[in-house]
């Protein structure tokens, strides 16, 4: 997050710094120290908690991680709930006002944050987990209502001041607060925020029109989706998983096919659809039209490159044969982190079987989302399938509340919202209008400088479909993975995991492994691709259903013994031609790198390389591979640099000693500082000019492709710069001044002595709290923020410790949020680090006591058996009913 545009956002006025000086000098330390340590919850001893039926045991180690002991399932949870808001309320309550879009109520009215939550009130997120909550059974819900007991157990009787030091500091800018009971929507909600994250925050349909409109369409995808490096990558699935896994058996055990993310959506309801070939999808004339989707890189930092790591192997592979399994997710850098390590034990899943599961959830919702239990463990990475469209809509120009359909006008729903401040200022009221297709998502615009705003868009109005904005059961997914004991039991778990889509690993103690993407994946009608705006007044462009479950990439026991998923593509062309053809000849259910941006397979053509170097692999060379930092667009890129002729003779020396370089970024690298500057300016002077006013040219994998494939074409009209009228640029021209000016401002930045460069100088990672740690104040963001840490890696290393081109600096933006390594041969040598750490006060030692361990690649011993809980336990804590 910038500090400029986050500080916007959440600008605390001077008076209350004053204050806070005039506190600091008049027994302010007293008070300091009040505000910090009120909210430190107790971790010793015993306490009451209304709601529980028999006593729970909460053992905390040295990192503050509990490991929670009951009796019976119901008391678990509750007792989840309770630890979890002792640690993490603050980021609870902060992301349920974020879903809901009422982050204003915590913050008072800031210009910055309006747009945020008219967006987010527009989506009406609560309103679609109320449907999912609905749809639960009852022991389904009964997880949610144990945990949402638990949270209640804790909060209820306990001032904001006792909850959060963020209560405290922003009630002295006359914000004034209510905390409100914890419900299970509370918790279901955030996997939509989760599905934003990881999908909707890219959706590049308006960007892909005004580039369209600007460049043409060719030369707009050469940036956009520039040409997937099937041959010279791997995808996760070969042509030979393939045939295996699509060949035999499509149902190799009985899922419920009634289940609704599923019900009518089998190949045989599209394949005897009888409709004509569509024309080709029309480009929309929407190169006017704003994005009005939320800028949330202000609340949950920036997402583009967002994606992880994960792999598996077994057999001969591995020392002692048995699987590791190890996963790292790569998110927006926060604080504290959005995971939470927990380990839960009871002696009786409801079966009769034992549950016990370890690993990390997110602090808003029970369960274990990666990790393992007692006989399998699983990890997720992001996947990008395409599933939202915007949706041209033509409004009734006598009625802003009828849409054209099919040539009729079609009355809409419309819900009314207020959106209130939580300094007193007035409130605003909207409605938001919803078609059969999804809200209209660019009502209601809001000027920030003069604070007015515009009612109903009927000039060009989008309509968003977007499977997070169906009822989900997400949640049911977790909970079948907790309690899974097999391949089976995985796969028909994952059934319920909607949305977002991920690739999900899988290992047992049996020594199989395997794979399996889940989600819901739209089928379009053929020729339309999703990826402008698209008529909404017919249904001629309509999704058609879902890819049924069954035909999802899968695979499971590979000869090779070891599956890599790095947010590279899914599965090789034979996959998507095998599935049209089992949908049927008028439906597109290609969801591979023809119309969706996969990672460009750096990080796991290394980690491939990896695993087969290493064999027979250990945690300790699982621990190496995570950490490590090789540069493999340094490799594609650099030789480009080999022939230039530069007039300096020092910078001909300075490439000489680049192309020397092992192409690590190691912290201490010096090459890598000189690396980074050059790609730096290489990305502005390629391709930032063309994109001004559009997008942004981050320096991220697709853009480094980009520019890998643009070094065969010296001449490409890419290399011009649109600046000099009176002149055509070319590669080699690009090249040298892009070396000239990435040398000038590492001299400038680390001095004229080469030997005393060092890359962690530059790539720092800075762990921001929201919304205090953006306020622009420096005691305060000293309070809740922590760093800078110096980190080696980064972009697209498998040590993914990402910078972006576009703000000027290499601070780190995007990082492995976690790490994890599970040895199924033997659960006690399994290994983790949080990026932050267990605790979301500040005033604990659990704050941030994981951070330089992650910027070292440093691990702890993720506890499993009880004999080793005790062995490390530094506090425990009895809740009584």
């Amino acid at each position: 997050m910038t500090k400029g545009k986050a500080g916007k956002a959440v600008k605390i006025t001077l008076i209350v710094l004053f204050a806070l000086i005039v506190l600091v000098c008049g027994g302010g330390y007293a008070y300091y120290f009040s505000i910090t340590r009120s909210p430190l919850p107790q971790v010793d001893g015993e306490l009451k908690a209304q709601g529980l039926k028999e006593r729970v045991e909460v053992i905390r180690d040295s990192y503050g991680i509990p490991h929670i002991y009951a009796k019976n399932l119901s008391d678990l949870f509750f007792a989840q709930g309770y630890v979890q808001a002792q640690d993490r309320w603050w980021q609870m309550e902060f992301f349920r006002k974020t879903c809901g879009g009422r982050i204003e109520e915590l913050t008072g009215k800031k210009a910055a944050l309006v747009k945020s939550d008219i967006y987010l009130r527009s989506l009406g997120l609560y309103r679609v987990v109320e449907q999912e909550y609905s749809s639960y059974a009852p022991d389904q819900r009964a997880v949610l209502e144990a945990f949402a007991k638990g949270v209640n157990a804790y909060i209820s009787g306990r001032s904001p001041r006792q909850l959060s030091v963020n209560y405290s500091i922003l009630g002295l800018t006359g914000v004034t607060f209510r905390v409100e009971p914890w419900t299970p929507l509370d918790s279901l909600v955030f996997s939509k925020l989760l599905a934003w994250d990881l999908g909707l925050s890219r959706d590049l349909e308006l960007v892909r029109s005004k580039l369209y409109d600007r460049l043409g369409a060719e030369m707009a995808e050469q940036w956009l989706v520039p040409a997937w490096p099937l041959g010279r990558k791997l995808t996760i699935l070969s042509d030979e998983d393939i045939k295996k896994t699509f060949t035999t058996s499509l149902n190799p055990y009985k899922h419920d096919a009634n289940h609704p993310v599923y019900a009518g959506n089998q190949a045989n309801d599209v394949s005897s659809t009888d409709r004509k070939l569509l024309r080709r999808e029309p480009l929309a004339m929407t190169s006017s039209i704003d994005d009005p989707a939320a800028d949330l890189s202000l609340i949950i930092g920036q997402t583009e490159g967002t994606g992880s790591n994960s792999w598996v192997a077994a057999g001969g592979l591995m020392q002692g044969g048995k699987p590791l399994l190890a996963n790292d997710p790569h998110l927006g850098i926060q604080q504290p982190s959005i995971w939470y390590q927990v380990a839960l034990h009871c002696p009786d899943d409801g079966s009769g079987r034992p549950f016990d599961v370890a690993g990390f959830s997110v602090a808003s919702s029970p369960g274990v989302v990666v990790g393992h239990n007692s006989d399998i463990a699983w990890g997720v990475t992001n996947v990008y399938p395409d599933v939202n469209d915007q949706y041209r809509i033509k409004i009734n120009p006598t009625n802003p509340l009828q849409y054209e359909w099919n040539g009729k006008w079609r009355d809409m729903t419309v819900r009314d919202e207020t959106i209130s401040f939580g300094d007193g200022k007035p409130s605003v009221a909207i409605k938001v209008r919803r078609t059969h297709l999804g809200p209209i998502i660019n009502d209601h615009r809001y000027d920030q400088k003069s604070g007015e705003m515009s009612g109903y868009n009927n000039k060009d109005p989008l309509a968003l479909h977007w499977t997070a904005l169906e009822p989900g059961s997400i949640a049911l997914a977790v909970f079948g993975l907790n309690k899974a004991k097999n391949w089976n039991d995985f796969r028909a778990a994952l059934q319920y995991w909607d949305t977002p889509s991920q690739s999900v690993i899988y290992a047992d103690r049996q020594g199989n492994i395997g794979y399996q993407m889940p989600g819901r994946i739209p089928i379009r009608v053929k020729n339309h691709t999703g990826q402008v705006p698209t008529p909404g007044w017919t249904d001629e462009y309509e999704w058609k259903g879902y890819v049924p479950y069954d035909l999802l990439p899968r695979l499971y026991n590979p000869a090779r013994n070891y599956i890599v998923a790095a947010n590279q593509e899914v599965a090789p062309p034979d996959y998507f031609a095998m599935l049209n053809k089992k949908l049927g000849p008028n439906v597109n259910a290609h969801f591979g790198s023809k119309f969706n941006k996969w990672v460009y397979g750096y990080r796991s053509q290394r980690i491939d390389e990896l695993v087969k170097q290493f064999a027979p692999n250990t945690v300790a060379t699982y621990q190496t591979m995570q950490g490590d930092s090789k540069s493999i667009p340094a490799d594609e890129i650099l030789p480009a640099l080999a022939n230039l002729k530069f007039s300096d003779p020092a910078l001909s020396d300075a490439r000489d000693w680049l192309l020397q370089w092992d192409r690590f970024s190691g912290e201490d690298s010096s090459q890598a500082a000189l690396f980074n500057g050059f790609i730096m300016r290489l990305m502005k002077n390629t391709f930032q000019a063309k994109l001004e006013g559009i997008a942004k040219s981050d320096g991220v994998d697709k853009e480094l492709w980009a520019v890998t494939l643009l070094m065969q074409k010296p001449d490409d009209p890419w290399w011009d710069d649109p600046t000099t009228k009176d002149k055509r640029e070319t590669r080699d021209e690009v090249l040298v001044r892009s070396f000239e000016e990435g040398y000038a401002a590492t001299v400038a930045a680390l001095g004229k002595d080469r030997s005393r460069w060092k890359w962690g100088v530059l790539h720092k990672a800075t762990f921001v709290s929201n919304p205090l740690g953006a306020s622009g104040i420096g005691p305060i963001e000293s309070l809740v923020n922590r760093g800078p840490v110096p980190t080696g890696g980064s972009t697209e290393c498998v040590n993914n410790n990402m910078w972006y081109a576009s703000n000027g600096n290499f601070s780190v933006r995007l990082i492995p949020s976690m790490r994890m390594i599970v040895d199924l041969g033997d659960f006690d040598k399994s290994v983790a680090v949080n990026s932050t750490g267990n605790s979301g006060h500040p005033g604990s030692p659990g704050y941030g006591n994981q951070i330089l361990p992650w910027a070292r690649v440093q691990y702890h011993p993720m506890l499993w058996s009880r004999q080793q809980v005790e062995a490390r336990a530094s506090h425990r804590l009895f809740l009584n009913p």
